[in-house]
């Protein structure tokens, strides 16, 4: 990995730093290209069961970086967070603001620094907000707060920001990561991997669904999950009583479902 993004896996989760502090972390193709490698890698190794996106401080990160052309620098990650079969933690633990806002908006779960700013101010430098904002603020906040951010270009802070749904939780900026990471431990301690990746497949797509094709979907995914290496362990541990040792394979046991509303069902073995 380039020097714009530090990676460090330990103890199955994955922390991801955009390193550009000089810069407030400000977003470049080559940070752009290389955080796409870093979450494919998170998706398909089993060992990796979550993820934590954050910023060398004092910044998340500040926007584009606007040495470069308008245009030339896009949020499009491949794969997108979202689409990443583990849980995508954002530690905001400063200023994200454009395309910084736009990529915690693709995480799962937005832990966020009270006092930074925060806003998706393209259209006041005569662009269009990208990185999948448009579909994924209205999702988080609502028509009406997704349009009076996006339309104004205004900033505000993270009691804001959490009063309005879009963060799970607005902490002092010291606390941010500490906090990101403990949710993070839970989750690789406590959850069965393969229920939890499409759990998080099913709430992004699911509003895209009908309600019954939602149901049907959930019987389906829990009747694969049922056959799975860890549901047998999770019948084992209830009858011994004892904690589960989660030991499962996303990457070997994913049903053939690629989470899209135009697949009508999965297609289960």
């Amino acid at each position: 990995m380039s020097s714009e993004l530090l990676v460090d896996v330990s103890a199955g989760i994955a922390v991801l730093t955009l390193n550009r502090p000089a810069q407030q972390n400000a977003f470049t193709p080559a940070m752009a290209a290389e955080l796409g490698a870093a979450l494919q890698r998170c998706d398909s190794e089993d060992a990796i069961r979550a993820v934590v996106i954050t910023g060398t401080p004092p910044a998340f990160c500040a926007g584009a970086d606007l040495s470069n052309r308008v245009g030339e620098v896009s949020a499009t990650i491949e794969p997108a967070p979202w689409r990443v079969r583990k849980p995508v933690i954002a530690a905001v633990n400063g200023h994200a603001v454009g395309i910084g806002l736009a990529l915690a908006l693709q995480c799962d779960l937005r832990y966020m620094a009270r006092d930074a700013i925060y806003g998706l101010n393209q259209v006041r430098r005569g662009v269009l907000a990208d990185g999948y904002a448009h579909w994924t603020l209205p999702r988080l906040v609502g028509m009406a707060n997704a349009a009076d951010i996006m339309l104004t270009g205004r900033t505000f802070d993270g009691e804001e920001a959490k009063a309005m749904g879009l963060a799970n939780a607005c902490l002092a900026g010291s606390e941010v990561l500490p906090t990101a990471l403990s949710v993070a431990h839970d989750l690789v301690n406590g959850s069965a991997p393969l229920p939890v990746a499409l759990s998080k497949r099913l709430l992004w797509e699911g509003l895209g669904m009908s309600p019954a094709m939602v149901g049907q979907l959930e019987s389906e995914l829990n009747a694969h999950v049922g056959k799975s290496v860890d549901g047998g362990e999770a019948m084992a541990a209830f009858r011994d009583r004892r904690q589960p040792n989660w030991t499962g394979s996303i990457s070997s046991e994913w049903p053939a479902w690629d989470g899209s509303a135009d697949t009508e069902r999965p297609i289960l073995d």
